[in-house]
């Protein structure tokens, strides 16, 4: 099945892949985790919480960011419209973005199958192929081959501790 990117498609959750974009689908709540705080772009942190929901063909993992996750609950309902799959650490995830929308439904999804989770499947090289045999770097040439892996370990350590500076000057 051909998912055009300007126009949004109605599928179900097996349909879905890592390149899927503007896609309509209905859902059925199967479990809510706990917000997290991760930390944000631009500094600051965010608060993500994962939702499980499916359909009668699959389940997916759904992020949900800041206040999406208010009044979601195991057993709701959802029509998601424009929302879009990415991955993370190379498990799909559902997402609504800022230019989609979520919101309850009376409509009736029926059994949820839980067998065939699509955020189970690893795709972390579904988007740029194969990567083929690890390069060693021992054997470069260049100012950062100066112990075989790159920086020696005196400066890895200086620019960690450094880091650590940094944030903890961000938040305090």
């Amino acid at each position: 099945m051909t998912v055009s990117a300007e126009q949004p498609v109605e599928l179900k959750v097996k349909d879905l892949t890592p390149e899927t974009k503007s896609v309509n689908l209905t859902v059925k709540v199967v479990s809510v985790g706990e917000p997290e705080a991760v930390p944000a772009r631009g500094g600051g942190v965010r608060h993500v919480t994962e939702a499980k929901v499916g359909d009668d063909t699959a389940t997916v993992v759904m992020s949900l960011w800041e206040k999406q996750s208010e009044g979601i609950a195991e057993g709701t309902v959802l029509r998601i419209e424009n929302g879009y799959v990415s991955l993370v650490r190379g498990h799909m995830r559902l997402n609504v973005g800022k230019y989609g929308r979520m919101m309850p439904t009376d409509k009736n999804v029926g059994d949820v199958n839980t067998e065939e989770n699509l955020s189970e499947v690893d795709h972390s090289t579904s988007r740029g192929g194969d990567l083929g045999e690890a390069v060693d770097l021992r054997f470069r040439k260049g100012p950062w081959a100066s112990t075989g892996y790159g920086m020696d370990d005196e400066r890895r350590e200086k620019g960690r501790r450094r880091r650590r500076r940094d944030e903890f000057d961000r938040y305090y």
